[in-house]
């Protein structure tokens, strides 16, 4: 018995005759037809989520700035930092009794690094003097202290 041939539909035209297209047959560059079509979908697929990913950026970005309260903290925010700037300038000298915390913690460097120098522990007195000259705030004025009492030695 013969098999019955479906109608083609219209627009088609009858395929030729002999082995069917499958996925595993390739194209004169060695490359299968259907990886040119996956890799051109795929291509367009990232262009178009690039241009979604910086429309929303500039989106949020212009909402952002366009934001009342973001305004103020900006203008809060650049004020604080002058501030800051303007009290941290060089003029600035260390006031003892503001800290006296640190003139304690100043005087105990000191007093240590003496005392180890004393018993002839150069590194633990050194160390000590170092720590009081990271607290001290005027390092230069000591330093020109600590080389007309310290033997040169101790300077290098």
């Amino acid at each position: 018995m013969a098999q019955r041939r479906r109608p083609l539909p219209a627009g088609r035209a009858p395929r030729a005759p002999g082995p069917r297209p499958t996925l595993s047959t390739w194209d004169a560059r060695g490359r299968m037809p259907c990886v040119r079509t996956l890799l051109g979908l795929l291509a367009a697929l990232a262009a178009c989520g690039a241009v979604a990913f910086l429309g929303y950026c500039v989106y949020f970005d212009r909402k952002r700035r366009g934001d009342p309260a973001f305004k103020r903290r900006l203008r809060d925010k650049r004020r604080t930092q002058a501030q800051k700037a303007e009290g941290q300038g060089p003029a600035q000298l260390w006031d003892p009794a503001k800290n006296e915390k640190l003139q304690e913690l100043f005087l105990q460097e000191v007093r240590m690094g003496e005392l180890w120098l004393s018993r002839g522990e150069h590194g633990m007195g050194v160390e000590h003097l170092s720590n009081a000259l990271l607290v001290c705030g005027q390092p230069q004025k000591l330093l020109n202290i600590f080389k007309h009492t310290l033997p040169p030695k101790m300077l290098l």
